[in-house]
């Protein structure tokens, strides 16, 4: 039996211009020291338990969590905190100089393995609105050079916001793009209820200003519009806000459905494990909601 998340060495992948690594602190770290920790005083959903994955003969992970998945029911009847539980520092980074610098020349890669990335495309496949499908727009946040999307997936907008526009003019899927950096500037320069979805693929773990941002998403999309966020375990520790990387993959999924949750606007935020090969390769989830249609 396999286990998610801190199964991974944090011997990690090198990639140009920084070190892609394991995002989610080892286990025997977080008994030391979280215990007492604010983190837990503060109701988020700490797990110091190895939680378990069967490693074989699972259904496909596109449409549906794995069922013997815990990730889905983290965000399962949550009692949240009045108030948004986290504290400026919690959005510090190692590495606070500008993000521009850090994303100046290109990194033409790939930042999940290939099952991981046929899991996300396939679930992308299943939830997006038909290609060509008059009046549709679709914003990728935090895009780069690919968004994993379905083969030959068109609308009549794509739209790709990154912070390397030699990466956004190559991707291919995008009808037009915009470079801005979101920690610097979370306005999304769009009208209200432009978008039918929002993607933010492996990135949501270096905003900020998540707030701000998820309050932008809600605004710009069209009422009953998907948002959603998809991540793994690997990042650029430097760039990742420090709530990402004192904390591991169920945490994850708790943070980033409290964005959607404090942000309002959302319905209640759910949670998939699209992990193909627990244990084996990169694992992935996605924590997605709605915008109220009222």
């Amino acid at each position: 039996m396999a286990t998610v998340g801190l199964q991974l060495p944090v011997c990690s992948r090198i990639l140009a211009g920084g070190v892609r690594t394991s995002c989610s602190a080892p286990r025997e770290q977080l008994r030391s020291s979280i215990a007492g920790s604010p983190l837990v005083s503060r109701g988020i959903f700490m797990r110091t338990a190895l939680l378990g994955f069967m490693s074989s003969s699972a259904p496909p992970a596109f449409a549906r969590s794995r069922v013997d998945s815990a990730v889905p029911q983290v965000l399962k009847n949550v009692e949240w905190p009045e108030k948004f539980p986290f504290k400026q520092e919690d959005f510090q980074r190692y590495d606070e100089a500008p993000d521009k610098v850090f994303y100046e020349y290109p990194r033409f890669v790939t930042h999940i393995d290939d099952p991981a990335i046929k899991a996300l495309s396939q679930y992308y496949a299943s939830v997006f609105p038909p290609s060509n499908t008059p009046g549709v727009a679709v914003l990728d946040m935090c895009s780069s050079w690919i968004s994993h999307y379905p083969n030959n997936y068109k609308q009549d907008v794509i739209v790709g916001m990154g912070l390397n526009e030699d990466e956004l003019r190559r991707n291919p899927i995008l009808t037009e793009y915009i470079a801005q950096d979101l920690n610097e500037n979370p306005k999304i320069p769009y009208g209200d209820n432009t978008f039918d979805v929002i993607t933010n693929a492996v990135s949501v773990d270096y905003l900020t200003k998540p707030l701000e941002v998820f309050k932008e998403m809600n605004r710009v999309l069209k009422p009953g519009g998907l948002a959603a966020m998809s991540f793994s375990n690997r990042c650029f520790f430097t760039k990742a806000i420090s709530i990402w990387t004192s904390t591991d993959d169920l945490d994850h999924i708790w943070i980033v459905g409290s964005y959607f949750h404090y942000a309002g606007g959302f319905e209640p935020p759910q949670a998939l494990d699209l992990s193909p090969n627990p244990g084996r390769t990169d694992p992935m989830y996605v924590v997605f909601s709605r915008k109220l249609s009222a």
